[in-house]
Order: C-alpha cells, then structure tokens, then sequence
C-alpha cells in the first residue's frame, strides 16, 4: 500500500493512522501491542474515542508494515485522499519538490501535484496538517480543499484573481519604469544620433544614475516578488524558476551597479552598465505570468461551467406551502416545484405534471426529453415550457451533477505515463541550468574575448533566463485539464486520467450488444397484415391474449399496444400450447397467436408471409403469427432493436481505423443478423461473465490494446480486464464504478468521441513536450554563446527574457485549442445507417 519512508526523509514526528473496528478497551490494548511489537516503534497510544492510534518512531519505518500490523490484529486503516490547494509553483521542478516533500510524509501512499490546478491529490492515512507543514517545509504554502460540487471554492477563485489583479499592477508599473531604461540604454545603439545626443545632453554618468534608479524601482517594486520566493529557495538548495530570475536579474544588476559607482574595480573596457537588461527581463517575464494566468483561468472554464449549472435555490412544499430555500437546505424526500424555463435544483422523480427537459449537459444529446410521472430528473438540466413537481432521491455531493464534477476534477488532477519522464527531467533541470551557467561564465571568462567579464555576464544571464522550465510543467497538465473538460461537455467523462492516455492506443472495440448496441429491450418491431385486416384491430386483439403473460414477448406487444392507446379488451377461455403458442376468445372472436408449427397445427398456411419470415430470420428475429377466427391475419416479430445512433457509431470507430468485435450472451443466428446489419468485424457469441472476460484477453492478445463498452453487471469483469472500460451511463452502477470513462449520454456515439478526443488530447501533449523540450535543448546553447565562433551571434537576455515567457504562453494557447475539439461523430460515412448501407428498422410499431 505504501512506499518505504527513506532515511534522508524520514522525521522522528508522530504519526497518527486511522483505525476503524475498535468498539472496546480490550480492542485499544490488541491494536497497541501489535503496533509496539514493530521493531523501530518507540510509543504507541491508540484513542478508542478518535478511533486514531499516535506512533512515535525512532528509525523508518515503512507504514505499510504499520498497516499490516493492524489488520493482522483485526482492524482496518481506511485510506483517505485528501486534496491542498498549493500557493507559489511556477515551474516544472515546484511540482517536483512538493511531490518529494509529501511523498516523504508517513502514511501517504501516492502524491501527485498538479501545476496547472496548483493543486496536490495525495492518498495514504497521513493527516492533513502534516502535509501541509511539509508543503510549508519545502517553501510553499498550503491549504485544504473539498473537492466535487459541494465547495466551489470562491476563495480560490477570489485569490488567484487577486493575483491576476495584482500581476496586472505590477506589470503596468514595470512596463512604465523600463521604458525609460530601455530608451536610454538601447536606443543609443539602436538610434543613429542617440548617444551623442544624450552625451551632450545630460550626459552618459547622468544616464547610468538615472537607469540605476528607475531600475531599482524595479526590482525592490514590481520584480520583488521573484527574491523573497527564489532567493530563500536557493539557499534551501532547492532552486526555482524564480532562483533563476533572481540570480540573472541579480547579476546583471550588480555588474552594473559596480560599473557605474566603482568602475575602478572592472578590468579595462569591461565598464559597461546592463540595467535595461535587469528590468526588461523582469518586465518580460511578469508579462509572461500574466498572459499565463489568463490562460490559466480558461484552462479551467470546465469545471466553472459545470458548478455554474447548479441552481442557487428551490422552491420546496413544506407545512402546506411552497418556500423558497436554498439549495443545501434541500432534504432527499422533499417535493420540489419547477417552473417553465427553470433548472432543476437537485436529482429526483416526477409526481406531478409533464415537461420537456433539455439534459445536453448531461448526455451532449440535444433534443429535449419528455418528462411524466416517475420519470427521472437530474439536477442542473432545464425544465422547458411545462411545470413540474417532484421528490427529490439525491441531494448535495450525492447529486449527478456534483458526481461528473468530481470525476472532472480527479482526471484533471491525474498524472499520465508520459509525465513520468518530464518529473524526471525537471526535478535535476533547474540545478543543472545553474551548473551550465556558472560553466558559461567560466568558459567566456578564461576564453572569450576582451571583455570577458562582460561577455561572461551576459551570456550567464541569458542562460539562466532562457532555461526556465515554465513550459515542461504546464505541457501536460493544461491539455488534460482542457481535454477532460470537453470530454464533460460532449458527456464523456473519464473517470481516470490515465484512460486518457491509453484510449489513444486502442486497436480494438470490443461492445456488449444488449444495452449497447441495442435498446436493451423487447420492442414490437414489425406487423405486417393480410388483406381484409386492420393492424390497430389485429393488435388490440393479440395484446388482449398476451396481457395475462409476463414473457418479454408479450410484455412487448401488450407496451406497443398501450402505446397506440389500444385499450385491453374482456378475454375467456384461454389456453396455451408450450411452445408453441395461445388460444383465446376476445370479444367473441377467437384469436390464435404462435409460431409456424402451431398455425400448420390448426391447419393455416402461413406460405403467404415466407418473404417477410425469410427477412426477419435474416435479421434475428422469431416470427410469430396471428389467426383471427380461423384466418391468418397478421404476422408480427418481436426484437431488441439496435439503437438509432449505432450505425453511425460503428461507421465513425471505422472510420478511426478500429476493428468493432461484439461480444454478447445472445444466440449465434440473432448475433450474427446484427453484426452483419451494422458491418462489425468480429462476433463472440453466447458467453457467459467470464467468457467475456476470456474474449477480452484473446482479442488483447490477436490485436493489441482493447477498450471494453459495457452496460451491465455481467459487463463489469471485462470492463475490468480490458486496456481500457467505457460503462454506458445508463447502465447499471457496478458497470460504471468497473470503467474508466463513462458515455452520460446511453449511445455508443461516445465511444468515437471518447477515442478521437484522446488521440487530440495525447497528440496536443505531445506538441506541448516536443516545444517545451527542444525550446530549451536548441536555445540554452545559443544562449551559452556557441554560435559566437562561427557568426558571432549572441543571445541578449533580454530576448531571453522574451522568448520564456512566450514559450509558456504557447503551450497554453496550444492546450485551448482542445476547447475546439469537435466530435467525429458527425462526420461518419453512413448517414446514420450501418457500414453496409442497411436501412434502420424504423416504422410506426418501433
């Protein structure tokens, strides 16, 4: 469960684990001599009331051997995830350190932080203030967030747009500071006339004075921000982006400061000021957090989105009224009134009236849904022009809505496989940026040309500036916090992260057929008549016979005839033939319902309907017959139709280059007739839970990476056992608690949305690391001066400076453009008919 604590990081502080099954004293003593047992164990003192037993350890001790003591005694330790919201990362080696530092904690298993959330998920039985003191310990400030629809953090939301306010002020404050500085300095290079103009004018000393005290004004205002977080994290020998910034900036000053107040101590022509180059990088780079907080802000647009869906109010019946409160005050079992054009506040079932309700935010499917009594409800959807009222199931964090939201922001928070290589990048990255500096200003101090100090300077600045890694911590992150957040939208949420990664790679479909690809019902599919007969007549006469029975066959015809409004009619003198088929009298004519056998047996020809029977069988279907006094009337088939927008789903995975297999309980004749009406590929029939589970591994094994679509519980082992396991949202919850994504909407047109939003995702990531990565491997170089030999190029740092702060704000521009991501759906060949050009089965019976 948990990794062994190292001796450089372990600390000799108490450690407090949960305990849970203690209900007596004797319960208090078994746990404390178990865990006093533990070699390394120097106090224990467990608290019957806290249910929390308080270690004192004097060497490391791996907590799992913690744990496991305590189960051996009987008890469990629950594990928690808790989620901090961490204040002051700016770059990829912040998100390193703090991981290290609450990895480090006793008792936490897993840690991921993420940079772009600046949030930090970590799950072990480690409390909560130790974590945040070791956040503290590693020089960032931390605090506890509730996660889901229940907490909308204001706070958070107050405090980066303080931020974003004040990065706003500083900036403007900078940008009017350095202009002067960079006029004065750079304009006398740049400006034919300019230096000899301010040399007669006020003169060059004037001018340093006065660039050295806008520059200080600077630094001490608007770039103080960048010391007070970078200086101390240098001496903790744990250097940011901000140490960066802050030894450049530094540099550069001091150089300057010593040429204009004590040139005496510089060798002969190295007597150059580099003031602009202090401001203007420090006026660069706050451009560049601003333009990132910005990004930053839309990155989580999502979530914003999804918590701005839910009703502030409702108007509950209490005590013979209608009241107005607010939302957290509603009970499960109130009964709630919505009115036209208002949202529903909380999940629930109807009790009264009839409405449509636009659920797009929920499924992504655009048409309205009718609303009748026991209809189900689901908060934040809108009520359209009728009124309703009904009793509320789910209320607070139980809600759909407060579920998706959580979803959304633990697969935002998530970490992919390809991160693993960026953390380990990152984490030495910053420490081997000051080791090439100092090695930059070496080579030009003993090698370069006269000056060399200055040329020292400048192209040790320049490293140092160019090579903050701002961009290798937000590439991932912001693609998978935009990305999942349009999966929401489209009504694909992924439940893991990771499902994110490996959907991408997936080579095969393999989908469930009831409930999936098809309705997951009985439904009367065809009626067809003879001459001389009414359908409405023949089918109120047959759903009369079938109304005593509870097969799904005649559960079907009797809904289809309710659908019609074909009232059931008086019947006598029933009786049946095992199957085979049923005799009844209604309304004084007789009426025979059964299969081929059974009308050959009453002595009936049903040659007349070989054509229809032909088709059906083709199809999957089991005909039936109707005789009606002695006549054959009608033949009728009974059928779990496919789904309207399964063609077109199986055309777009296609489409995609992915091979479709069907895996399914059903019979191999009913099988086959669907696979090949909708061109699947491969056809597993008649299997039971396991066998599932066995196709999944054999087409793994045949093919490669298999995701699983699954609705039911019988689903739930190969949702499991595949690569990757989308649950159908309308199915049942084991489903969907066994899957990694969930398709909100019950149509299988999720799945090609799913993968294709994937491949986008992964690929823009991809985008992201290759810029962020080459960025820094082709311009630390140019920076370090290696091109000066043979063009004599050299990189300012003031265009070091500017290049960073784009570098971030690319990668953020990049990750937005997933909010564009549009689904393939759309776009699949077939016109909403299979990949063989099948018509769907669509008539007035359906």
């Amino acid at each position: 469960m948990n990794a062994p604590i190292s001796p450089a990081e372990f600390r000799l502080t108490p450690l407090s684990l949960p305990i849970e099954g203690m209900t007596c004293a004797s319960c208090v003593g078994r746990v404390e001599r178990a865990l006093g047992k533990i070699e390394g164990v120097k106090t224990v003192s467990v608290n019957l009331a806290t249910e929390r037993a308080d270690i004192t350890l004097n060497t490391p001790v791996p907590s799992d051997q913690l744990v496991a003591a305590i189960q051996a005694a009987g008890y469990d330790v629950p594990a928690t995830v808790t989620e901090l919201a961490v204040e002051g990362m700016t770059c990829a080696s912040c998100v390193g350190r703090v991981e290290k530092a609450l990895r480090a904690v006793p008792g936490v298993s897993e840690a991921t932080v993420n940079l772009a959330t600046e949030r930090a998920t970590i799950r072990g039985v480690a409390e909560t203030s130790a974590l945040v003191a070791a956040v503290a310990g590693a020089g960032y400030a931390a605090r506890p967030v509730l996660s889901g629809a229940g907490d909308t953090d204001d706070e958070a939301d107050a405090r980066k747009e303080g931020e974003r306010a004040a990065l706003k002020r500083d900036l403007l404050l900078a940008a009017v500071l350095t202009a002067p500085v960079f006029l004065l300095e750079m304009g006398s290079h740049v400006i034919p006339g300019a230096h000899a103009l301010i040399a007669r004018t006020i003169g060059m000393q004037t001018s340093w004075y006065l660039q050295f005290f806008l520059t200080t004004l600077v630094l001490l205002g608007p770039g103080l921000r960048f010391y007070r977080k970078g200086l101390p994290a240098l001496a903790r020998l744990a250097a940011d982006m901000n140490s960066l910034v802050a030894v450049g900036t530094l540099a550069a000053y001091a150089y300057s400061l010593v040429a204009t107040f004590a040139p005496a101590l510089l060798p002969a022509g190295a007597v150059n000021v580099y003031f602009e180059a202090a401001a203007v990088i420090v006026t660069l780079i706050l451009l560049g957090r601003f333009l990132e907080a910005q990004a930053k802000g839309r990155t989580s647009e999502a979530i914003k989105r999804l918590v701005g869906l839910q009703a502030k109010t409702a108007r509950v019946r209490r005590d013979g009224g209608v009241i107005e409160v607010a939302i957290s005050d509603v009970a499960s079992g109130d009964v709630v009134e919505v009115r036209p054009g208002e949202r529903i506040p909380v999940d629930g079932v109807v009790v009264e009236g009839e409405s449509y309700v636009d659920e797009s935010m929920i499924t992504g499917e655009p048409v309205p849904v009718l609303k009748t009594a026991q209809a189900e409800l689901v908060g934040g959807t809108v009520n359209q022009k009728g009124a309703l009222a009904f009793r509320a199931t789910a209320v607070g964090d139980a809600t759909m809505l407060s579920q998706i939201i959580r979803m959304v922001e633990q697969a935002q928070g998530s970490k992919l496989p390809i991160q693993a290589l960026v953390d380990k990048v990152t984490l030495w990255f910053v420490p081997a940026v000051m080791a090439l500096a100092a090695l930059t200003f070496t080579a030009w101090l003993v090698f370069g040309p006269s000056p060399a100090l200055t040329f020292a300077l400048v192209n040790a600045v320049a490293v140092l500036i160019i090579a903050c890694p701002c961009a290798m911590g937000l590439a991932t992150p912001t693609s998978i916090m935009v990305g999942t957040g349009r999966g929401a939208e489209l009504g694909v949420l992924f439940r893991k992260g990771e499902a994110l990664q490996l959907l991408r790679d997936a080579r095969v479909v393999a989908v469930d057929k009831t409930g999936t690809l098809t309705e997951g019902r009985p439904t009367l599919t065809d009626l067809q008549v003879e001459p001389g007969f009414d359908k409405d007549t023949v089918l109120g006469l047959v759903a009369s016979v079938e109304s005593r029975s509870e097969h799904p066959i005649a559960r079907a015809i009797v809904e289809a005839a309710e659908a019609k409004g074909l009232r059931e009619k008086p019947m006598s003198g029933f009786s049946s033939e095992t199957g085979l088929g049923v005799q009844a009298t209604v309304e004084d004519v007789t009426v025979n319902v059964g299969s081929d056998q059974y009308m050959r047996r009453i002595g009936l020809d049903v040659d007349v309907f070989a054509v229809s029977a032909a088709r059906m069988g083709d199809e999957g279907k089991s005909p039936l017959y109707a005789a009606i006094d002695g006549r054959l009337a009608a033949i009728l088939a009974v059928a779990d139709p496919v789904k309207p927008s399964t063609p077109a789903a199986i055309a777009a995975l296609h489409g995609l280059g992915l091979k479709v297999a069907m895996i399914t309980g059903d019979n191999r004749r009913t099988a086959a007739a669907i696979a090949s009406q909708l061109g699947i590929d491969t056809v597993v029939a008649e299997v039971l839970p396991d066998g599932k589970v066995e196709a999944v591994r054999r087409l793994k094994a045949e093919h490669g990476r298999v995701a699983f679509v699954g609705d039911g519980i019988n689903d739930a082992p190969a949702l499991a056992e595949a690569d990757v396991g989308l649950a159908v949202g309308t199915g049942t919850d084991i489903a969907i608690e066994a899957a990694d994504v969930v398709l909100m909407s019950g149509s299988l047109k999720g799945v090609a949305s799913a993968i294709a939003l994937s491949r986008a995702t992964i690929g823009n990531i991809r985008q992201n690391l290759f810029w962020a990565f080459v960025y820094n491997a082709a311009l630390i170089p140019v920076a370090a001066g290696v091109l000066y030999p043979v063009s004599g190029v050299l990189l300012s740092p003031v265009f070091a400076a500017g290049a960073m702060a784009l570098s971030s704000v690319f990668v953020l521009g990049n990750a937005l453009r997933l909010r564009g991501f549009k689904s393939p759906i759309e776009d699949a060949p077939g016109g909403g008919r299979g990949a063989n050009g099948l018509k769907e089965i669509d008539h007035e019976y359906r």
